[in-house]
C-alpha cells in the first residue's frame, strides 16, 4: 500500500525523504513525490512509476526545504499518473495518503460548491481543501487539521504540511499505521519504522484514532476527540540498513535462497534442539486448558493457516475454525467461551486480519499472532506473540515468511499436543527431531532449482495451470497457484485432488499442465487415482514427490520433480520450495516484475 514518509530536519530533507521512501518499496506503489516548504512556497516533484523516475526529476530540479513530506502511491481512486500522485496542494496545505476516504464524493460536492477546484481523480484531494476551508474560516492549523480529519470516514493515515509555518506536521491514523520518530532537533513521520530506521530508533506508535502535532523538538498526541493522549517511546529493532539483492537477480530469488537459515533461525525459538523438546509457551493462551481455536488470515498467511488447521486438530486434537479475515470479519461467527484466536500476518497490519483480531476480543477470546513484524498494531493488540523471525521480506509475493509462519505452527502444534497429552514425551522427541531436520531438507530442495528453471520455460508457454494435493498438500496446492498467479499472471486454480471429479475434471485436455504435489505419505494412493484420471483426459501431469512416490506412480507424466524423503509433518515446509521456485522463474521467462507484480501491494492496509 501507499508510503508516507516526513521530516522537519536541520538540512535539506527531499533526498532524505527520498531514500525513506525507498524503503518503503516493499508495500508496492505506482507513483511518488516529495514536497518540500522554502522560504514560504511550497513546492512539489512527482512522478509516475518508480522512484527512480522521482529521482530524475530531482536530479534535474532539485527541491530546497528543511521540512517536508513524501510519497508512494498505490492507486485507489484514480489511474495511476503524475497528476494523480501525492502530495496533494490546495491554497496552503500540502497533503500525502495512505488509505480510502470513503466519503469523499460527499465532502468534493459539498467544497465545489463553496468555489473548491479540483486537478485530479483522488480521494485525497478532498482532504486538502477541506483544511484549507477550515483556515479560511479562521481556524488555526493544528485546529484546522482537527476539524477536517473529524468529518474524513475510511480507513486512513495522512501527513500534512503547511505553507504558514516550517515547525509543524500533522499526522493522523484511523487505520493504516504511522510512526513519528524522535531525533536530535529533528522530527520524522513514517508509515513504519523501516523507512524510519537511518534516522532514528526513538520511536512512538500512534494508536488508531490518534492524530499528533509534530515540531523539532517536541510533540503532542490527541484522541480523536481532540483530548491529548500520551503513547510510550520505544526503542525500534528495525535494522537501519537498506536491503540489498545481493548476488542475485529479485529479491524473491534471495528471500527463496534464505529460507534455510531463517527456518532454522525461527525454530530455534520455539524448540529446544539439545532435549528434543517445544519450549514453555507464554501463559496468555493455554493450550493445555482451551476448548477451540479460531484462526484468521489473509492471501498466504492465510493458507499457512489451513495447514496449521490439519496439525492442531491431528496432534493435539484442539478444534480449530478458519476463515479468510476479510470473511471472518463480518460473519460474526460464535466463538467458544474457553478459547484462543490466532492472527497470521507477515506485516502485522492487514486490515481484515486487525478488524478481526478485534472482533475476537470484543467475544471475549485470548488473542494470539504470528507476526514478521513485533512493533506492528497487530503484535501490540494481541495478549501473545508468536515471531515468525523471517527479516525483512522485500518481494510482494511471500516466501520466507511463509514457510516460517508454518515453522511457528508446527511448533505450537507440537506444545499444545504436549500440553493436551495427545502425543507422549517420545512422540514429541521425535516431532521435534524431525522439524530440526527441516532447514537441511530445504536446501536439498534447493539444489533442484536448475532442473525447476527447465520445467519452468514450459509453463511461461500457457495460459491455464491446476495444482492438485490431499491433506496439508491441499492449501500448499491453493498456495502455488496463488504464487504463479501473483508473479506470472498465468491463471491458476488449487484444488483438492478428491475434489478433481466434482467439476475441475471438466477443464483438463492436452493444453493444461496440472501440478500434483504429493510426497510419499499414507494417502498417496488415493492421490496417484487422481492422477490417473488426468491422465486418462490428456493431462500433462507435473508431478513433485520424492523416489518412492515417483517408482509407485509409475505413470507417464510431463515432468517429475524427485524431492528428498522427508517426514511427514514437515512435508509442506519443504514442498513449499519447488512451488515457490517454479513460480519465479516463469515469472522471470514472462519478463513480469517479480518483486512487485502488478496491482498488488506488500500491506494490505485498507479493506
Amino acid at each position: 500500500m501507499c508510503g508516507i514518509v516526513g521530516i522537519i530536519g536541520r538540512r535539506p530533507v527531499a533526498p532524505l525523504i527520498v531514500d525513506a521512501l525507498k524503503r518503503l518499496e516493499y508495500r508496492g506503489y505506482d507513483s511518488a513525490g516529495v514536497a518540500t516548504l522554502n522560504d514560504g512556497v511550497l513546492d512539489r516533484r512527482r512522478a509516475e512509476g518508480k522512484l527512480g523516475n522521482l529521482e530524475k526529476k530531482l536530479g534535474e530540479d532539485p527541491l530546497e526545504g528543511r521540512i517536508g513530506i513524501g510519497h508512494t502511491r498505490w492507486a485507489t481512486h484514480g489511474v495511476p499518473n503524475e497528476t494523480n500522485a501525492h502530495p496533494h496542494f490546495a491554497g496552503d496545505v500540502s497533503v500525502v495518503h495512505n488509505g480510502i476516504i470513503e466519503n469523499f464524493a460527499e465532502l468534493r460536492d459539498e467544497l465545489r460548491a463553496q468555489g473548491s477546484e479540483f486537478h485530479s481523480q483522488t480521494d485525497t484531494e478532498v482532504v486538502c481543501h477541506l483544511i484549507q476551508r477550515e483556515l479560511e474560516n479562521g481556524k488555526s492549523e493544528i485546529e484546522a487539521a482537527h476539524a477536517a480529519i473529524s468529518r474524513l470516514q475510511g480507513a486512513f493515515a495522512l501527513a500534512i504540511m503547511f505553507r504558514t509555518n516550517d515547525d509543524l506536521l500533522i499526522a493522523a491514523r484511523h487505520g493504516p499505521p504511522l510512526a513519528i520518530g524522535h531525533g536530535d532537533g529533528e522530527a520524522y513521520v513514517g508509515s513504519d519504522a523501516i523507512a524510519l530506521a537511518p534516522f532514528t530508533n526513538d520511536i512512538t506508535y500512534l494508536d488508531d484514532g490518534d492524530w499528533a502535532a509534530i515540531h523539532r523538538d517536541s510533540f503532542e498526541i490527541f484522541d480523536e476527540a481532540g483530548n491529548p493522549v500520551e503513547r510510550s517511546r520505544q526503542k525500534s529493532t528495525t535494522t537501519a540498513i537498506l536491503v540489498e539483492k545481493g548476488n542475485h537477480r529479485h529479491f524473491m530469488e534471495k528471500e527463496i535462497h534464505e529460507q534455510p537459515e531463517m527456518i532454522s533461525h525461527t525454530l530455534s525459538n520455539y524448540l529446544d534442539f539439545s532435549k528434543y523438546e517445544a519450549r514453555p509457551l507464554n501463559a496468555a493462551i493455554d493450550f493445555g486448558t482451551i476448548d477451540r481455536l479460531a484462526i484468521s488470515a489473509c492471501g498466504t498467511a492465510y493458507y499457512a493457516g489451513l495447514i496449521g488447521k490439519y496439525w492442531f486438530e491431528r496432534l493435539a486434537r484442539l478444534p480449530v475454525d478458519i476463515d479468510v479475515a476479510s470473511e471472518f470479519r463480518y460473519r460474526e461467527m460464535p466463538l467458544a467461551k474457553n478459547g484462543a484466536a490466532l492472527f497470521i500476518s507477515q506485516s502485522g497490519e492487514t486490515a481484515d486480519t486487525l478488524a478481526s483480531l478485534r472482533y475476537c476480543r470484543s467475544q471475549g477470546q485470548i488473542i494470539g499472532s504470528i507476526v514478521n513484524a513485533r512493533e506492528s498494531t497487530i503484535a501490540r493488540e494481541s495478549d501473545v506473540v508468536f515471531p515468525i523471525f523471517a527479516g525483512p521480506e522485500i518481494g510482494v509475493a511471500s516466501t520466507k515468511a511463509f514457510t516460517c509462519q508454518l515453522a511457528v505452527l508446527a511448533s505450537l502444534a507440537i506444545r499444545a499436543a504436549a500440553k493436551r497429552g495427545t502425543i507422549s514425551p517420545a512422540q514429541e522427541k521425535a516431532f521435534v527431531r524431525e522439524l530440526s531436520e527441516t532447514a537441511r531438507y530445504t536446501r536439498m530442495a534447493l539444489k533442484l532449482e536448475n532442473r525447476i528453471e527447465e520445467i519452468s520455460r514450459e509453463l511461461a508457454q500457457v495460459k491455464d495451470v491446476l495444482y492438485l494435493g490431499r491433506d496439508t498438500n491441499y492449501p500448499l496446492a491453493m498456495e502455488g497457484a496463488l504464487k504463479l498467479k501473483e508473479i506470472s499472471y498465468i491463471h491458476a486454480e488449487g484444488y483438492a485432488a478428491g475434489e478433481l471429479k466434482h467439476g475441475p475434471i471438466a477443464l483438463i485436455d492436452d493444453s493444461i499442465p496440472v501440478i500434483v504435489i504429493a510426497p510419499h505419505d499414507r494417502i498417496f494412493e488415493k492421490t496417484v487415482s487422481n492422477m490417473q484420471e488426468v491422465a486418462a483426459r490428456g493431462g500433462r501431469i507435473i508431478l513433485i514427490t520424492d523416489e518412492k512416490g515417483a517408482a509407485t506412480a509409475s505413470m507417464q507424466t510431463m515432468e517429475t520433480i524427485i524431492m528428498p524423503d522427508v517426514p511427514e509433518l514437515i512435508a509442506p515446509i519443504v514442498y513449499a520450495v519447488p512451488i515457490q521456485l517454479l513460480a519465479y522463474y516463469t515469472a522471470v521467462f514472462m519478463g513480469t516484475d517479480v518483486d512487485q507484480p502488478r496491482n498488488l501491494a506488500k500491506s494490505v492496509t485498507v479493506e
